[in-house]
This record gives structure tokens, C-alpha cells and sequence, in this order.
């Protein structure tokens, strides 16, 4: 088993791991309603394995990389492991000269989530925990439906009323206990907050929940081995919305760092949109995240009025060298279009911001075009097809003849 304890991101208190830990004691006294989580805790472990081990999903890698006692607690499904594809076509189009795509839409529930719920669900079941409860935009709660179903134990999801349709089917099918919040995510996240401590649930909620940042730098982990023919990623680019994805990115290759397997980090990029930027925007500021009332974009998975993971988040990055990118609605449907016809990847308007983000980056002078570029795409086309739809023109039915063909064709 990997040996660790919890440090606060904040402070620096370190506190020995118990089943109700989350947060530290002190920083967390300072908690506000609706505000960043205060208090944070970072998985540090004692001894990671010094050498790189091809088979990622075996038993040696899942107990030295991450915090967990067995890797039998994990649910019996595959998670991880998902392509990292060069791609010529999009790098022409966008104007460099090396580009591959991470595609955690290949994920089981279709996102970067179930990295994280596959680990949370293996510490419930450690700590011999029944039910387990998030508060999600939508993909963390079909990812924890989609790990609880696969080791057989209760979920309930507070998610807002407006999430896409596909996404509340989708958890719906796996059987979680939907709790559909008539307010914002926030608003669901201290619901989730609340119902956790009077019922004695186990909390998954981003940022709060320690383990889902470790279970989110497996990515990190996966890219730094799969790039290793082309050398070294130099910079990442990431979908932020709470701040947790991106701050599991960093960890990992912080992680592979202290191990001695990378000399260096590449930079990470956090991509936002313009109607939900508090933590771009804090980073080109120079200046701290503040809340956004008026978050609301098409990419709804990043729709966070006060991103949960702040602190750390800008922390991780600004250590990478990184730095943040806000670009358009206009162009992130678009981007949706341009990575599907380039790489033949689909995804939701939360995933393909990345391809948004290179452009704009490019154009900003904050990557260079001849840099070993990396974007993460985190969720699938099939969770938000409404908002692919508006990327794309359907051509008007035709008569079935050759002739009607050899028109549509021309």
C-alpha cells in the first residue's frame, strides 16, 4: 500500500487519513457560504516508485501512484488508459507544428470524472461507507452513478434542474438517486453539503473531497508515459471550471517530478469561457478569482459562480509557468465541429474548449507554434448533442435519385 497523509494547500497542516477528513481544521473555519473551499487537502505520499511501469492499470502502478490500501476496493470497470492521438490535421489547421489530443471522452460514463469517482468509490469502500453523494453540472454525478453501480453501492447526485438532458438520462440509467436543484450548482453544492453531514454520506464534491484530485492526475500520469517516444509535453491545455481537473494534472506531474521520472512540467494552460472566466481571469490579472453571478455558458459543465478549487488551482498553474485563456461561446461550438472533422474525437462544448484555447493562445503569444502541445478533451459529444447541433448545418431532405446525390455532393 502507498503510505501518505493529508497536507493542507493553504497553511501546511498535515493530518493522518480518517474517513470523515476532508478539509483542514483551521482553514476551513473560514469557509463562506458560496465561496471557494477553504482548507483544501493534498494527498502526499511517503515513497512513490521511481521507475516508469508500462502496464498503468496494474496492481504495482494503482498502489504506489495512488493513495489506496487495495487495489481490489476499486469498482470492476476499466477507467483510464484512454488515447493520447497526434494529430496532423488539427495541428495544420490551428497553425502548429506538434499536437496530440488526450480523449477521456473513451472514459466509461464518457468523461475525465470517473477518474476521480473510481477512486472515491474504492475509499468508500475502504471505509466500509454505503452511500455516496456529489453535487455535479452533470458529468461527476454520472461518472459516481456510472462507479457505484460497478461496485454495487448508493449514490445520490444534486445537480441543477437545467443540467442537459442527456446527462440526467444517462445517471438516471445507472440508477443513481437524482436530486434535481432548482438553482445554480452552487446552490446544489451546499445541498450535497448539508445532506452529507445530517445523513452520515460520504461527500465525493470536488475540491472537497481530497481524493478527486488524485484520482484526476492519473491523466497527468498517462500523458508523461505516452509521450515519451516524442520526448516531453511543454505545455497542457486544460477546461477549468471548479479548478479540480487542472489541479490533478499538476499533481500528477508534480508527482512524477518528486519521483525523479520528469526533469521538468510542462506549463498548463487553463481554458475558460468568457461568461464563466473567474479563474482565467485571475490569472491574467495577476489578482485572485472572484465569484461570477452572471456565469452561464454554452459549455455548461464549467458554469461555477465561485470556482470550488480556486486557491489551489491558480497556485498549480502560476507554479507550471502556465498561465489562463478566455475565449467565446461562438467559438468553443465551433471548436466542437473542428476537432470531430480533424480527429474524428466528439465532444461536449466543456471538452473541445481546449481546441478554442490553442487557438487563442497561439494568437496571444502563449504558446509557441513549434511547442509539444497537449489538450485535454474531457467529456463527450453524445452528454450535450443540442449544443453540437449548433456547430452544424443539416442538409434539407431530397429525393432518393443519383441526380440529387450528384447535386448535394457538388
Amino acid at each position: 500500500m502507498a503510505s501518505f497523509k493529508l497536507r493542507c494547500v493553504e497553511c501546511g497542516a498535515t493530518y493522518a487519513e480518517e474517513p470523515t477528513r476532508l478539509v483542514c481544521d483551521a482553514c476551513s473555519a473560514q469557509q463562506r457560504i458560496g465561496g471557494e473551499t477553504r482548507g483544501v487537502l493534498e494527498v502526499v505520499i511517503d515513497h512513490l516508485p521511481d521507475r516508469w511501469i508500462d502496464d498503468f492499470g496494474s496492481s504495482e502502478f494503482l498502489t504506489g501512484f495512488l493513495p489506496i490500501n487495495d487495489a481490489g476496493h476499486l469498482p470492476p470497470i476499466p477507467v483510464g488508459g484512454t488515447p493520447l492521438i497526434k494529430t496532423d490535421a488539427l495541428a495544420a489547421a490551428i497553425g502548429v507544428e506538434y499536437l496530440w489530443v488526450k480523449d477521456d471522452t473513451r472514459n466509461p460514463s464518457g468523461s475525465t470524472k470517473d477518474r476521480a469517482s473510481q477512486l472515491v468509490v474504492a475509499k468508500a469502500s475502504e471505509y466500509r461507507i454505503d452511500t455516496i453523494a456529489a453535487a455535479s453540472t452533470g458529468n461527476a454525478a454520472t461518472a459516481l452513478a456510472a462507479m457505484a453501480a460497478a461496485a454495487g453501492k448508493k449514490a445520490v447526485a444534486f445537480v441543477p434542474a437545467k443540467a442537459p438532458e442527456a446527462k440526467l438520462i444517462q445517471m438516471l440509467s445507472y440508477g443513481i438517486n437524482l436530486i434535481p436543484v432548482l438553482g445554480t450548482y452552487d446552490d446544489a453544492f451546499e445541498l450535497c453539503l448539508a445532506a452529507c453531514q445530517a445523513f452520515g454520506w460520504y461527500n465525493r464534491n470536488t475540491a472537497l473531497n481530497p481524493f478527486t484530485i488524485e484520482g484526476k492526475k492519473t491523466m497527468a500520469l498517462e500523458i508523461a508515459h505516452q509521450i515519451r517516444g516524442w520526448g516531453k509535453a511543454d505545455v497542457v491545455l486544460v477546461p477549468v471550471g471548479d479548478g479540480v481537473i487542472i489541479s490533478g494534472i499538476a499533481k500528477g506531474f508534480a508527482d512524477l517530478r518528486r519521483a525523479g521520472l520528469l526533469e521538468s512540467v510542462p506549463r498548463l494552460i487553463a481554458v475558460q469561457p468568457s461568461r464563466s472566466a473567474s479563474i482565467a481571469t485571475a490569472l491574467r490579472a495577476g489578482t485572485v478569482p472572484v465569484p461570477d453571478p452572471m456565469a452561464d455558458s454554452v459549455a455548461d459543465s464549467l458554469n461555477v459562480l465561485m470556482p470550488r478549487n480556486a486557491f489551489q488551482c491558480v497556485k498549480m498553474v502560476q507554479a507550471s509557468g502556465g498561465a489562463g485563456v478566455i475565449v467565446e461561446d461562438r467559438d468553443i461550438l465551433d471548436s466542437i465541429r473542428v476537432l470531430a472533422s480533424s480527429t474524428g474525437v466528439f465532444a461536449e462544448p466543456a471538452g473541445a474548449i481546449s481546441v478554442a484555447g490553442l487557438r487563442q493562445a497561439v494568437a496571444d503569444g502563449i504558446v509557441g507554434a513549434d511547442e509539444r502541445i497537449v489538450l485535454a478533451v474531457t467529456g463527450s459529444g453524445l452528454k450535450d448533442v443540442d449544443a453540437a447541433a449548433r456547430a452544424v448545418r443539416r442538409p434539407d431532405p431530397v429525393e432518393p435519385t443519383l441526380e440529387m446525390v450528384e447535386k448535394m455532393m457538388n
